[in-house]
């Protein structure tokens, strides 16, 4: 699986490159967004190393890092980031998962940017091999939670590092 561009309504899912890093240091600048994630804002040259390991894949061939970044077509600026971690489920090799995420930058909240991307990701992830989608929300994070709703995951009783795995399966089609 390779990152193309989704396009949605309002939105086109651009695959990540090392060239956005300067935009994103912008977008994602606000040290709030940083209150459920952990971390700070990286600088412009911090997000290029970061995009540089990321757009070279991931080192474990069982593993696939999909990334993009979310730009807002009327505007024509780059508003946040969507990612997905494709892993081999562990049954003979017959199936992948697909772990989401994403970040919508503090001036675009608000407006169904996070709900809208990550519905277009869901709906690109939801063919074979993918059969299952999840997502790792703070509990804390009522936004992040709508916006895992709306993409049609839904929560689950299992936690991984302090947040809800939410889950959606994928039917074959």
């Amino acid at each position: 699986m390779t990152a193309r561009t989704i396009s949605t309504r309002r939105l086109d899912l651009l695959p990540l490159r090392v060239e956005h890093a300067e935009e994103m240091a912008v977008v994602l600048s606000d040290p709030a967004l940083h209150t459920f994630i952990g971390g700070t804002p990286e600088t412009a040259q911090a997000l290029r190393s970061r995009y540089q390991r990321m757009t070279a894949g991931s080192p474990d061939p069982a593993v696939t890092w999909l990334n993009w970044v979310i730009r807002l077509r009327d505007e024509s600026c780059l508003t946040g980031t969507v990612q997905a971690t494709i892993s081999l489920d562990g049954h003979g090799g017959i199936g992948a998962v697909a772990e989401i995420a994403w970040v919508v930058g503090t001036p675009w909240q608000g407006r169904g940017i996070a709900t809208e991307a990550a519905q277009g990701l869901a709906g690109w992830l939801s063919w074979p091999p993918v059969h299952a989608i999840i997502a790792h929300v703070h509990p804390e994070h009522r936004a992040s939670a709508a916006v895992a709703a709306a993409a049609g995951l839904t929560p689950t009783d299992a936690w991984h590092d302090g947040e809800i795995r939410w889950h959606r399966s994928v039917l074959p089609g």
